[in-house]
């Protein structure tokens, strides 16, 4: 869980549109959604003409905090060997005018541009084919996204950060998804690509349709994700992740429903008799989607698929005002996703091939606590499996992440305690709802939400000690997120409340994300040559529910 992460990104901006040819060629108009940590922050619509003298991408754009930005205009060319040939964008950023004009004539980049009306110009070297990529506007992806049709991973690309510099792209990694809209599904290629910025790699994925057209666009460790408007509508999902034997469900809630997927035992798919137990997985914050993607993982969907084979039912579902699961994400609060956890096991109590005495709900970092929460409340839930809990109340968890960043950063003691001054002090006016005088805007507006509150104050000491089910409190040792010293912690509150059966399992070499690592840090996802849970993961959590809870159908 990496709570309450703040995003600065460069956006320049720039005007003058190259003059338009006397026969444009065909247009191909499309929207973006784009999202900041689950929530909808502003949009861009693009204009795409293709024709024999090459590629023009054009747009606007519209931002608000923590990115706040207005693009007016922007504009870029491509030849058709892909060589770049212009790039002009317009617009202010966080209220300054800002304008980029760059024109590139073989290995050179001629840039001019100006900040508040004071100009500036420079020439940088370039490659010949490279990608122009400015910070700031998302739209521009669209020429990688058709770039990337002909390449092969593993591949290297240049990509311009105007008016930066150049740096390499790397593509890892592509895979075939489908993705659902209403119920209409299409194939689509999705890229792990990655950033070699100087301070360090940046790991992103980038979604294409089978022409070629960017559908999305998503950057883990910013919280960033871009969406083409028909994939971002809440009846559409991506199917990153399926299992033999998946079932698409609905399941009423408060007001809402909420969208999931069933798994169950192979060899019960062609005849479904008996009840057999049930596995309810709930994933963490900042991911949304019911496979619990982040950084390329999987998490839920390759869990769900290891539980069918060892011959549980499994449901995962899109969280909350994510996916297609109705509600709003931006209001709840681990409370409210502890309530739809409850709504999923009524659903599951209901249904005749579920023992009502075996549902047993498993979650992944915060979705450990709402997991906790909803089983101190619904006497239909079983049993709990905890995976990378955090045992401190989230204020503290996230003042622990904050330190160990700082370590990483080397900055000064005076640097260091300002901002651990300024995040308590963030922290005091979302509990009290006051206090907010000298705490810059951008940040509030980040900070002061429902869901935030209910971080802070969540104490699992007490909630845990309430829990009178079996809990499996399981960790991977390189989680430096949430550090494995938490599990040990974990089980001595539950030890001391009602539960009469507390274990706790500790997997070496393996991350936050529960796939073997090195070193476990976040600045690693993006590199992480294994993208697969480990199978000392799903084995722990197999041998715990054969010994708690038998996987034989009654």
């Amino acid at each position: 869980m990496r709570l309450h992460c703040t995003c600065a990104l460069l956006v320049l901006a720039a005007a003058g549109l190259a003059a338009a040819q006397d026969v444009a060629p065909p247009a191909d108009a499309r929207g973006y959604t784009v999202f900041f940590r689950g929530t909808p922050i502003g949009r861009e619509d693009i204009t795409v003409r293709t024709g024999p003298d090459g590629l023009v991408i054009s747009g606007t754009g519209r931002l608000s905090p923590p990115l706040d930005a207005i693009t007016r205009r922007a504009e870029v060319r491509y030849g058709a060997d892909w060589s770049p040939q212009s790039l002009v964008l317009e617009g202010t950023a966080r209220l300054r005018e800002q304008v980029l004009n760059v024109t590139f004539a073989g290995e050179e980049a001629r840039v001019e541009y100006s900040i508040e009306g004071k100009p500036a110009s420079k020439v940088d070297k370039v490659s010949a084919q490279t990608l122009v990529l400015p910070n700031g506007f998302f739209g521009f992806h669209e020429a990688l996204a058709r770039r990337l049709a002909s390449v092969e991973p593993p591949a290297e690309l240049r990509a311009y950060i105007a008016p930066q510099l150049e740096i390499p792209l790397r593509v890892r990694s592509v895979a075939n998804e489908r993705v659902q809209t209403g119920s209409t599904a299409f194939g689509v290629r999705r890229y792990e690509l990655v950033f070699g910025n100087p301070g360090g790699d940046v790991g992103f994925h980038l979604t294409a349709d089978e022409r070629g057209g960017l559908i999305r666009v998503t950057i883990p460790a910013q919280g960033l994700d871009v969406v083409r408007d028909d994939v971002a509508a809440s009846t559409s999902r991506t199917q990153t992740y399926s299992n033999p034997g998946d079932e698409e469900v609905t399941i009423p809630a408060a007001g809402f429903n909420i969208a999931g997927t069933v798994t169950r035992p192979k060899q019960d798919s062609q005849a479904r008799q008996g009840r057999y137990p049930a596995v309810v997985l709930h994933t963490g914050s900042g991911v949304g989607d019911r496979d619990g993607t982040a950084a390329g993982v999987p998490t839920l969907g390759q869990i769900a698929g290891a539980l069918a084979e060892a011959g549980y039912i499994a449901l995962r579902y899109d969280k909350r005002g994510y996916g297609q699961t109705g509600g709003r994400a931006e209001s709840a609060t681990i409370g409210d996703f502890a309530e739809d956890v409850r709504s999923v096991v009524r659903y599951l109590d209901k249904r005749r091939d579920i023992d009502p005495q075996r549902i047993v709900v498993l979650g992944h970092s915060e979705g450990a606590w709402v997991g906790l929460l909803a089983a101190s409340r619904e006497k239909r839930i079983a049993g709990v499996i905890a995976i990378a809990a955090p045992a401190t109340t989230g204020a503290e968890l996230i003042l622990e992440q904050q330190r160990r960043a700082l370590d990483q950063a080397q900055v000064s003691e005076a640097e260091r305690q300002a901002k651990v001054d300024l995040q308590k002090k963030i922290h005091d006016a979302v509990i009290s709802g006051s206090g907010w005088e000298g705490i810059p805007p951008e940040l509030r507006r980040q900070a002061d939400t429902p869901w935030f509150q209910s971080v802070l104050t969540f104490d699992p000491a007490r909630v845990i000690s309430d829990v009178r089910q079996p809990i499996l409190i399981l960790h991977g040792e390189l989680d430096r997120q949430v550090p494995v010293s938490h599990a040990d912690r974990l089980a001595e509150f539950a030890r001391k409340g009602r539960s009469r059966s507390v274990e706790v399992v500790t997997v070496r070499g393996v991350n936050h994300l529960l796939v073997p690592a090195a070193t476990g840090e976040v600045s690693e996802y993006g590199t992480l040559p294994d993208r697969t849970v480990s199978r000392d993961v799903t084995a722990a959590i197999a041998g715990w529910l054969a010994k708690t809870f038998p996987p034989r159908a009654r």
